[in-house]
């Protein structure tokens, strides 16, 4: 039984290495740039966090739906106050 479960182990690896490395990593950018693209990698990352959640596609386009929110909400543009003094 054993000498059965071990080939089926390395093979099922080797096989999800392969996906990735056929697929390529995609950045960043590439993902912010492509929304369609991010949400649908996202909906895959996210229906099986278990095997994909680390992957680095995943990562990336986590962090690219992460930034494009950011920058919908918008910053605040904070100056600092130079009219302050301490003391009396």
């Amino acid at each position: 039984m054993k000498r059965i479960i071990l080939p089926l182990v390395i093979a099922s690896t080797l096989a999800g290495c392969k996906q990735d490395q056929a697929e390529g990593v995609l950045s960043v950018d590439w993902y912010k740039e492509n929304t369609v693209e991010r949400s649908e990698r996202l909906a895959q990352c996210r229906a099986n966090p278990g095997e994909l959640a680390n992957t680095p596609n995943c990562i990336n386009a986590e962090q690219a739906a992460s930034l494009a929110d950011t920058s919908k909400r918008g910053s605040l543009d904070v100056q600092p106050m130079s009219d302050i003094k301490l003391g009396r």
